[in-house]
Parts: structure tokens; sequence; C-alpha cells
């Protein structure tokens, strides 16, 4: 499909499910442990890769939090956060929100200074050097305690102006949203947008309680949203965002084939679909490789593809005038297309 493919690359987008974490590429993971004296337990490139077999999302994320072992400096943050931009301005991504997982780095005695220092400085020179815009999001850990969760917030106030909302994520199963709402009362209350994985592998009615409980503005994943008619004619009629992962869906076996991935019956029952990397590094790969892999597997229309496209733009944090400047732009990408 060279056609597609060509306007895949020529669509400027915008990634809102990326983790920053998820985008240390093997090669970048030996080079970080040698520079940190860590050891890891793999001897290889190749062993590393092996290693990306899950059968369920917690089998990733025991290999996640690995990986994420030898991010100890500023400049191991900023290397980290430099390589994935880099990656994305390839992709013809415009804009990213980046998830970090502080607490992941915080238990391992990394102060958030640290964490937040290279991620910020990496984004203000993609800003300049790049073109590519992007603002953070910070998410908690929702197989830790709500107490755990707050204390991170209270770190994250010192760096407001860096930090431009909250998310949960981590393993999802028997971790429902509900959990954190007081946590999430506190961050809306500070001025935080608001985000939450649910319905990957937790039920709809995690998705109800995002929504109802935690007051999020979008819903990471949420593709057993379809399971339930009436939280699918919510999320329509409220324009409520989901943040689709189709790569990520096939690797941790939420969908056994991509040819029955949600992707389309989501778009069909009007809902507002993105299509995002979530992480890349383990999951084989970056927006663009989603794109395609999706048009392929179902067959989606250039039309159809725009409008992905458009969503992502549309419901991104992105100033008002760069959204215009990027609608305009698709525009002129489709029109170019006909």
């Amino acid at each position: 499909m060279p056609e597609i493919e060509t306007l895949i690359k020529r669509l400027p987008k915008c990634e809102l499910h990326i983790h920053i974490e998820g985008s240390l590429e093997p090669e970048l993971m030996f080079a970080l442990a040698r520079r940190n004296n860590v050891k890891l337990p793999y001897d290889s490139v190749e062993a590393v890769r092996r290693a990306y077999q899950f059968g369920n999302l917690q089998d990733f994320l025991n290999v996640y939090y690995q990986g994420m072992s030898v991010l100890v400096t500023e400049s191991d943050f900023y290397d980290l956060a430099w390589a994935y931009l880099q990656r994305a301005r390839v992709d013809n991504v415009r804009h990213v929100e980046m998830f970090f997982d502080p607490q992941g780095h915080t238990a391992r005695g990394v102060p958030f200074a640290i964490v937040i220092g290279g991620l910020s400085r990496a984004i203000a020179d993609a800003r300049q050097e790049l073109g590519v815009d992007a603002s953070l999001i910070m998410c908690f850990l929702r197989h830790l305690d709500e107490a755990d969760a707050e204390k991170t917030l209270d770190s994250a106030l010192a760096f407001r102006d860096r930090i431009a909302g909250v998310g949960l994520d981590s393993s999802e199963t028997g971790h429902p949203p509900g959990k954190f709402k007081n946590v999430f009362r506190r961050a809306r209350d500070a001025g935080f947008f608001l985000t939450a994985h649910a319905g990957e592998e937790g039920p709809p009615r995690y998705i109800w309680e995002a929504l109802d409980v935690l007051g999020v503005n979008r819903i990471d994943h949420g593709n057993r949203s379809l399971e339930d008619e009436s939280l699918v004619a919510r999320l329509a009629r409220e324009r409520m965002a989901l943040t689709v992962c189709p790569l990520s869906n096939l690797r941790l076996r939420v969908v056994a084939d991509l040819a029955h991935h949600p992707l389309r019956r989501m778009m069909d029952k009007g809902l507002v679909v993105t299509v995002n990397s979530d992480d890349p590094a383990y999951f084989g790969g970056y927006i663009n490789d989603n794109f395609c892999t999706m048009a392929d597997a179902l067959a989606l229309t250039r039309r159809e593809i725009v409008a992905l496209a458009r969503n992502s733009v549309q419901v991104s944090l992105m100033p008002t005038a760069q959204k215009a400047a990027a609608l305009a732009e698709i525009e002129r990408v489709l029109a170019d297309a006909a």
C-alpha cells in the first residue's frame, strides 16, 4: 500500500500515548548501563529483544521496570527523551504528550528533580531544533497505594510549570481507578489535565470509574468500552478521546489478531479515536508503524486515516493557533492525495 504509506508519512499528527521509559531502545539501554555501571540480566541487545515475548501486561511490566534501572542521571533522562523526540520528528509528529513514571525512579533513589530536569531540557531543545513540541504527563503507578501517589503529587507541585497533566498507568487488573480518587481530586484542584489508563485489560466499569470518580479528560486505551453499549453512547456523546495503541494491544495479547482490532468498530460508533505507540521500543513500532499496520490490517481508507490524524490534533493540548495550522496542513495533504 505505497500510496497509503506515503499519506501517513506526510500527515502531521500528535502522539498522545507514549511512555517515555517505554521508548528505551536496547542499544541505548546497554549504553546507559555501561555509563552508570549498572548490571543488566542480559548479555546482548539480542538477548533483550528475545525477552520481549509477553503473555500479558504484567509480563511486559516486569521487563519494563528492569529497563528503568539504567536511568540514573539527568543526562540519562535527557538522552532518553531526545532519542524519542528525534524519532517522532521522522514520523512527522508535531506534538507529543509524554507520559513519565516518577515513582519508578524515586523508589530507586533518583530524585524527582533529576527526572524532570532531563526530560524538560530535551523538550526545550526539541522545540528549538526539531520543531517538535511536547508536554509532560506524570503518571501514578496503580499497583502502589494512593499514599505513595500523594507524595509524588507533592513533589510534582514544585515543578507545576513543567508538568501539564496527571495520568494513571501500570498493572490495571485489580487496581480500579477509584483507588486514586483523592489524589486525582487534588490534581484537578491544582489545574492539571487528567487522564487514566482504563479498559485495556480491566473491565468497562473501570472506564466508568475513570470518568465519574476521577473526572478524567481522556481515556487511555478504552478497548473494552465496546462491551458496554451505554458506555459507548456516553463516550460518543461527550466526545471523550480514546488513545488506542494497536501494536501494544497485539504484543500484550489484548487482541489475538490486528484484523480483529476494535479500532474500526470504535470509529463506526462515533468514538473519538487516536492512534499511538505506547511503549514502542518494546512493542515493535512507533506511531507511523501503528498507522501503517492498521491501515493494512483493517483496509482503512484515506479519509479514515486522515480522520485519525485530525482527531489527534483536535484533542491534544496544543495551543489553538498551532492546532489550526496543523489541521489546515492535514487538509492540504488530503487535497494533494485526492
